[in-house]
């Protein structure tokens, strides 16, 4: 155990060994507090949490305790199209401009929702960035992504919409339903399966949200590749392409404050527990507490690449299906059909088919890895030698 650290929660007998991956996190790897949820089958085999989840009062990480999870709200948010889509409500090969008509401005006439989903659409950011506020307040960064001309032929190559995927996958689905991201995950999601998932989380929930820490600036290795390098220094510059994606406002956001907590961000400001987001995941492969969420055409279908090699915007490659990430050297999940989304700093969830595996990692340590990171990775390898 490292420095007298208590791991609670319950782990199912022949799974310990994911318990002692989660144990080392701590030892090895620098987590401070963190939280691990897999579901097997429809049914939690393992649920456990340990640290501390404010360093500076020295709260303990409990059963309850949030966290803001960054891009792994994406992966809520593709599920929400994808019902939707499921339901005819929405057609993923449709021009955008069908459901938002002041989207077809600047030469987007041709843009599809799948394009959105796919990070094709050309919309990395906000050109100019917009105050921090206006962001926040939504209508501003619609408005704006609606006026705005894409960066690249839409559909011609792919680059990470780190902060505007939620804006624009999210106004379409305003557009269809009448009703916020946040709104239709309430109640189509988190409200039939009992998920502690947010995306716009409650004042009444603000109490239980754990403080993050930011990660230590990245290290130049010293014999990097090309690519890695090349997104190291893509990092240093404020000016590159993937800095102003990262932080499309002015200031940047602080993902700590009130504020951000409460807006809704469906890129990147979900809320939430590790059991809530290892059984979101479990519900869209197979029947959780009598609710099922996607059908297996549905994900068969969601699983489709997309986008392959290397990320204009992140520079090294990566692949996603409609809305998900897929299995890539880079973002090594399970099986080659495991379907999910990570989070900077390491937050992960996604699902396997083949198993029936619902897997979550969330923490408030965030760290800066230009590949895996290291922590979901070792969670990964113990549940696939548990499963052998």
């Amino acid at each position: 155990m490292f420095r007298g650290m208590e791991v609670y929660g319950r782990v199912e007998p022949g799974f310990e060994p994911v318990r002692e991956a989660f144990e080392a996190n701590f030892a090895e790897r620098g987590d401070v507090g963190a939280a691990f949820c897999l579901y097997v089958g429809g049914r939690p085999v393992v649920d456990i949490w340990a640290g501390i989840s404010d360093r500076k009062t020295g709260q303990e990480w409990g059963e309850e305790t949030l966290t803001l999870v960054y891009s792994t709200t994406k992966g809520a948010t593709t599920i929400c199209a994808h019902m939707l889509a499921e339901r005819g409500l929405l057609d993923l090969d449709a021009p955008v401009s069908a459901y938002w008509p002041e989207f077809a401005q600047a030469g987007k006439q041709a843009v599809t929702v799948r394009h959105l989903l796919s990070h094709r659409a050309g919309l990395p950011t906000l050109e100019p960035r917009l105050p921090a506020e206006r962001a926040l307040a939504w209508d501003p960064a619609v408005e704006a992504l609606a006026a705005q001309a894409p960066m690249w032929e839409p559909g011609a190559q792919h680059g990470y919409h780190a902060m505007t995927f939620g804006w624009l996958v999210g106004e379409v689905i305003r557009r269809v339903t009448s009703r916020t991201v946040g709104q239709v995950l309430a109640d189509e999601v988190s409200g039939p399966l009992g998920l502690d998932l947010w995306i716009g989380l409650p004042e009444a929930e603000e109490r239980r949200v754990c403080r993050l820490i930011a990660a230590d600036p990245p290290v130049m290795l010293d014999d990097p590749a090309p690519e890695q390098r090349e997104r190291f220094l893509a990092m240093a510059d404020p000016g590159s392409l993937l800095t102003r994606a990262l932080d499309p406002t002015e200031p940047p956001l602080n993902f700590n404050r009130r504020e951000v907590h409460a807006a809704e961000l469906p890129a990147a400001n979900g809320i939430a527990t590790a059991r809530a987001l290892a059984k979101l995941y479990a519900a869209t492969i197979g029947e959780v507490d009598g609710h099922r969420l996607l059908t297996a055409q549905t994900v068969e279908s969601a699983c489709v690449e997309q986008s392959s090699g290397p990320d204009t915007v992140l520079v090294l490659p990566n692949r996603f299906g409609s809305g998900f990430l897929l299995p890539s050297p880079f973002s090594p999940l399970m099986g080659p059909r495991s379907f999910g989304h990570s989070g900077a700093g390491g937050s992960l969830a996604f699902a396997d088919p083949d198993p029936q595996v619902g897997f979550a990692y969330v923490m408030n340590r965030m760290q800066q890895n230009l590949a895996a990171d290291p922590r979901p990775a070792a969670l990964i390898q113990s549940v696939r030698f548990v499963l052998s």
